[in-house]
């Protein structure tokens, strides 16, 4: 038997016992329900892949509902995308972001208008994912009262998913979560003074 022989047969065996791992693994997820997922930490890509979910779910015909809270100065892609979308129920806070506004009480006025919508699709059994955009800030800077947004979702409809970005989620979202990805900075084109770019950056 040649080397490239012996290669491919040794290839072959690995991913018979990989694929037995996987099919096992597969057969022992039979648990069917909504999942909430938490996209934390300082790195770029958590608000891309939340709406990389909503396309999918899109995709899917799913029923869902965005709240962005912060960004609403900003003519973001994703909302122009999505927002004439029968599928989509899409609102936005309008304030923009903290250091622009200077203005607490306004901001927590806004916070909390805005947390009434995402209230409401937490409660609806007929929309399958609801995206809260930038909702660890509003817990972060006390705008909205943390034990009412995490029983809204901790009782939400069972079946119905969740995304919640932002940086510095709190331990007690992290819990609630069933999966949580942090996204890290490596390198970051702003820091080297380049502007932020349409369709990458909004």
């Amino acid at each position: 038997m040649s080397k490239i022989e012996e290669r491919n047969k040794r290839h072959k065996k690995a991913m018979q016992r990989k694929k037995e791992h996987i099919d096992e693994k597969i057969a022992q997820a039979t648990i069917d329900k909504g999942v909430m997922v938490v996209l934390t930490g300082n790195g770029k890509g958590k608000s891309t892949s939340a709406f990389g979910m909503l396309a999918r779910s899109v995709g899917h015909g799913m029923r869902c509902g965005v709240v962005q809270f912060i960004k609403g100065l900003w003519d973001c892609g994703e909302h122009m995308l999505f927002e004439e979308n029968p599928l989509v129920e899409f609102y936005v806070m309008k304030t923009g972001f903290t250091w622009d506004t200077q203005d607490r009480e306004k901001d927590i006025a806004a916070a909390v208008a805005t947390w009434e919508k995402a209230a409401a699709l937490l409660q609806d059994e007929s929309v399958d994912l609801v995206i809260l955009d930038e909702l660890t800030y509003m817990l972060t800077y006390g705008y909205l009262d943390k034990p009412t947004v995490l029983s809204a979702l901790e009782n939400r409809p069972p079946n119905q998913h969740v995304v919640v970005t932002g940086r510095n989620a709190s331990k007690e979202l992290l819990e609630l979560a069933d999966t949580v990805s942090e996204l890290s900075e490596t390198k970051h084109a702003f820091h080297a003074g380049v502007k932020v770019q349409k369709g990458i950056d909004y």
